[in-house]
């Protein structure tokens, strides 16, 4: 019953990322005629003051053009988006379950002592498979039409995409998922410091004496962790360098002239980036694992947990990354920073309550002083500009 829930859990966020929730499916209903419009012509036709016939285009362009005094045309549903709160929803659900899914595939392959390296590598190969379908079916998606030199460009973010996405596989194995998530939520502090020194963008002294705050909180959280591992701290410090320096040169790249056009949509981006991270991901494979690969194999083969989860976690990192960077895109910069908490506070608290990993109040504590600290650095300084 667990393995056809989650089969049906990743394909519903599978398919949202695919389509996004007014995608392009409905091209394929309106080829085979199922949405044709068969509305059918009037018998008395409108006539203008002059007494000639008005044709249908030159009736709805008047139509559209009228708006009421006052301003726009209120929409329907109360204003609300459905489908943007759909998003949210998938997004969350998406991530709760990828971080469920691959620790269960990790202690399925053998805990601290398995095979982190491969599960994360062939996440992303999953995540590689499912892109390339989209590519192919019909309308699904259409193909990017990046050159060689465009590629090139993407490399740094790719290596630095995988590195990120590896070193998170391996902290979350070799402790429990919820540390490794609130020492995540210190990653402003490693963007600060490379935005500030390395890259030349100043940070405000705002934000500076923010992150005091999510440095203690980590610390704090870190005291009474029961599964308190040095390599998993030290591997999602990693993962969150990883991710700071990927988030800087994703800037540079997007500045690249005519990019965003010859990707055509951040599905593309994504697929793009798991194909050339996944291929940069293969010899580390091959030196830190590649000597066990054959026993891997074979446990991937007689250990159904093994490779459902794999599977799915594969399926689920990938939805839910996509959903995250559509979500985001439609709301604004406060939005995205209470949504990235809540995300964050729903992980570890979900997680930690479904795989039975400690909570302890001094942990909770410090969970909260650190997530509020990165919430209170992503809005000061809106907040220091009003004032």
């Amino acid at each position: 019953m667990k393995i056809y829930s989650t089969i049906v859990l990743t394909s519903l966020c599978c398919a949202s990322s695919a389509f996004g929730l007014h995608g392009r499916a409905t091209g394929a209903l309106k080829k085979t005629g199922f949405m044709a419009n068969t509305t059918p012509k009037p018998m008395v036709q409108p006539l203008d003051l002059r007494g000639n016939r008005v044709t249908e285009t030159a009736l709805l362009s008047s139509e559209a053009a009228e708006v009421p005094r006052g301003g726009d045309v209120e929409k329907s549903g109360g204003g609300i988006d459905f489908g943007l709160l759909a998003y949210f929803a998938l997004w969350y659900l998406g991530n709760y379950y990828y971080n469920i899914t691959n620790k269960l595939a990790l202690n399925a392959a053998g805990g601290k002592t398995g095979f982190p390296m491969t599960i994360s590598s062939l996440q992303l190969g999953v995540g590689c498979l499912y892109g390339i379908f989209l590519w192919l079916a019909p309308d699904a998606r259409e193909k990017p039409k990046v050159t060689m030199a465009d590629i090139v460009k993407m490399l740094p973010v790719s290596f630095c995409f995988m590195g990120a996405h590896c070193a998170s596989v391996f902290a979350m194995g070799m402790g429990a998922v919820s540390f490794a998530q609130i020492v995540k939520a210190s990653e402003p502090a490693f963007a600060a410091v490379l935005s500030q020194f390395v890259y030349g963008n100043k940070v405000s002294t705002a934000k500076w004496l923010c992150l005091p705050i999510v440095i203690g909180g980590v610390i704090l959280a870190s005291v009474k962790e029961l599964d308190f591992a040095w390599s998993a701290l030290i591997s999602a410090c990693i993962a969150n360098m990883f991710a700071a320096v990927k988030g800087n040169e994703n800037k540079k790249l997007m500045q690249t002239d005519g990019l965003k056009e010859r990707i055509g949509s951040i599905g593309n981006q994504f697929a793009l980036t798991s194909i050339l991270g996944f291929l940069f991901s293969l010899p580390l494979i091959a030196v830190q694992e590649g000597a066990r690969f054959g026993e891997f194999m074979e446990m991937f083969k007689t250990t159904p947990a093994l490779w459902v989860n794999l599977v799915a976690s594969g399926l689920f990192f990938y939805g839910y990354n996509e959903l995250a960077t559509m979500t985001l895109k439609k709301t604004g910069a406060v939005t995205q920073s209470v949504a990235n908490t809540a995300k964050r506070v729903i992980v570890i608290v979900g997680v930690a309550l479904v795989l039975g990993e400690s909570l302890s109040p001094i942990k909770l504590i410090g969970c909260s002083i650190g997530i509020g600290g990165v919430l209170l650095y992503s809005v000061i300084d809106n907040i220091v500009g009003k004032k």
